[in-house]
């Protein structure tokens, strides 16, 4: 591609555009708008010749394999198309039946055909389950903090046979998610969501970042990505070259090396202010590997670049939430989150349907607290508008990027991430031993059918302080299930 030119999109597909909300560019893919240089490594390669801004270049091509191996994955194990060049993949018969014809039967079980590319398909689910109660004494061990050793004895089982049984209840716990999810989001018009990242095993150093998005207040989880595949590439890159072919694939050498950790500032502003510090000392603002970072490459698989994984994840959300007439998407302060947020859903920010706010705050914050006195600070390059306020002695801030003034008050009260975030941290206690287990800490493909079957557990069977589910408080259903449910 010579000097001067964006990556190509892939298809319709182009996330290469100025990210300022406020500047007359956002959104616009003519290349006349932007200065694009690749002879200066040292310099950005895209720069808005309105606002200044330069933010980083994308492959689009790369993008859109990300988001069909999310697709492929979410939809592993589905009664649904598995064709990676079909629009219904990943679609479940249950929920999407005028995608599908009924096509006779194969045994017992049902067969189906793809409308959209007549390739065809046996519904697994369509069976009893015989395997149903060992099945629920594996889960029962597992949840009860046994390790996999543990368990193989005392059911008799050996390893690979336990992991065979995982990634099956994981493909049911799907099948059986689907349904709630398609209710949830068919019945809903407009809503609150949040979008969290974390490290998938925060004691391993090994780099999988684990990013979840669901609706805010239930705590109800929507979709779930993590930057690893299972398998090995041969193509891997050290520099993030958005013309290359592959260039979404992490090469091992990335790693950095072990940096002292810097003090963590006093006061929330100060904390606010210090990341975006450390945003720009990155020199790609949306790459967090791009800074000074230390982590040790998995023995097995592939790191995927964050940003990949960020893109794709609200690629995959977008068709969920395209019918829902008001849209608010609440993050940590994290560039990348926002960035990406802001690039899939750009034509509906620009008709006021979505909007994207950072929410941060003290741990003595009381949920639902009136703000005392808020006070507006213009913070970092970009002049981010935040909020600041005090009740008692919790602090917290949020960010509206839309500048939508006179919202303040009403943010600060009901803006939160904390149920996405205690999500997460309810993951790792829960499995402690599995996911700190020191052979797995380099190995983290064995944990990607636990999410599945943890996030099942939590929408539906997980009860908080008032005995009910997230699935509950959305009216999905009138009681909590059991593992049994999950199992039938």
């Amino acid at each position: 591609m010579p000097s001067g030119k964006l990556p190509p999109a892939a298809g319709q597909l182009q996330l290469n555009f100025c990210k300022t909300l406020t500047c007359p560019n956002f959104g616009s893919m003519d290349e006349q708008d932007y200065l694009v240089q690749r002879s200066n490594p040292a310099r950005p390669t895209l720069v808005c010749r309105e606002c200044g801004a330069f933010p980083p270049l994308l492959n689009n091509q790369q993008v859109h394999a990300e988001l069909i191996a999310q697709r492929q994955l979410h939809a592993d194990g589905l009664c649904a198309c598995t064709n990676p060049a079909c629009e219904h993949l990943g679609k479940p018969v249950l929920t999407y039946r005028h995608c599908y014809h009924a096509f006779g039967y194969s045994g017992d079980r049902q067969r189906y055909r793809c409308k959209g590319c007549q390739s065809t398909f046996v519904d697994r689910w369509s069976g009893i389950n015989k395997k149903s109660e060992l099945q629920q004494k594996l889960l029962a061990f597992l949840f009860t903090g046994h390790t996999v050793r543990e368990i193989c004895r005392r059911l008799s089982l050996n390893p690979k046979t336990f992991y065979d049984h995982l990634n099956q209840i994981a493909a049911r716990c799907r099948q059986k998610l689907a349904a709630y999810d398609t209710r949830f989001l068919s019945d809903t018009s407009t809503g609150h969501l949040a979008s969290v990242h974390a490290p998938l095993q925060p004691n391993s150093e090994n780099g999988v970042q684990w990013l979840a998005t669901g609706e805010a207040h239930s705590g109800y989880i929507l979709l779930q990505d993590v930057n690893y595949h299972s398998y090995d590439h041969d193509h891997l890159t050290e520099h993030h070259d958005p013309y290359q072919d592959a260039c979404r694939f992490m090469a091992t050498t990335n790693a950095g090396q072990r940096s002292e950790p810097t003090p963590r500032p006093d006061g929330l502003l100060g904390r606010v202010d210090a990341k975006y510090r450390e945003v720009f000392s990155r020199s790609n603002v949306e790459d967090p590997y791009t800074q000074p970072l230390h982590f040790i490459y998995p023995n097995r698989g592939t790191l995927i670049r964050p940003q990949y994984t960020t893109y794709a994840h609200y690629l995959n959300l977008k068709p969920f939430i395209d019918h829902w007439q008001h849209i608010v998407v609440f993050s940590p302060q994290e560039p990348l989150l926002r960035s990406a947020c802001l690039s899939v859903f750009e034509a509906d920010i620009r008709d006021k349907r979505v909007s994207h706010v950072y929410v941060e705050q003290d741990p003595y914050w009381q949920p639902g607290s009136e703000p005392e006195k808020i006070d507006i600070v213009l913070l970092s390059w970009w002049r981010d508008r935040w909020a600041f306020t005090r009740s008692g002695a919790g602090s917290k801030a949020i960010c509206d990027h839309g500048q939508n003034k006179g919202r303040e008050a009403y943010w600060l009260t009901h803006a939160s991430c904390d149920a996405m975030k205690k999500y997460q941290q309810h993951f790792h206690q829960q499995f402690a031993l599995l996911v700190n287990e020191p052979r797995r800490r380099l190995r983290p493909g064995g944990l990607l059918p636990l999410l599945d079957i943890y996030r099942a557990w939590h929408n539906l069977c997980w009860q908080d302080h008032a005995h009910v589910t997230p699935a509950q408080r959305l009216g999905l259903t009138d009681r909590p299930l059991t593992l049994a449910d999950l199992m039938l």
